[in-house]
């Protein structure tokens, strides 16, 4: 068993995610409105931690915001099909802004 979790940095996606997890039949997903470390420094204009000009100028406006999706998947072969599902939908944000997946073993589940 394994908690899949998806930081989509385009929002954009975020309804075809939803539906690649239905379609997969996952059962149930939690959604968190989630910020980069970067997007924060340089968005609410940290001035103490140094950046480096371009730098700045090439992470403002870049998406300030993201989508924090997890899951908990108990299938080694269903959360194969749902990464690369989601993958191929994801394809052309394969940037390092654009998006990321990690899964991370679960030892127990509660209610």
């Amino acid at each position: 068993m394994r908690v899949l979790i998806i930081v989509l940095n385009n929002t954009d996606y975020l309804e075809e995610v939803l539906s690649l997890l239905v379609k997969h039949n996952v059962k149930g997903a939690t959604i968190l409105e989630s910020q980069g470390m970067a997007s924060s420094i340089v968005n609410n204009d940290i001035t103490n931690i140094p950046l480096f000009g371009s730098l700045k100028t090439l992470l403002q406006d870049r998406h300030p915001y993201n989508k924090t999706i997890f899951t908990v998947i108990n299938n080694q072969e269903k959360l194969h099909k749902v990464v690369g599902a989601i993958q191929n939908l994801l394809k052309d944000e394969r940037k390092p802004d654009g998006c990321f997946m990690f899964t991370v073993p679960v030892g127990e589940t509660f209610c």
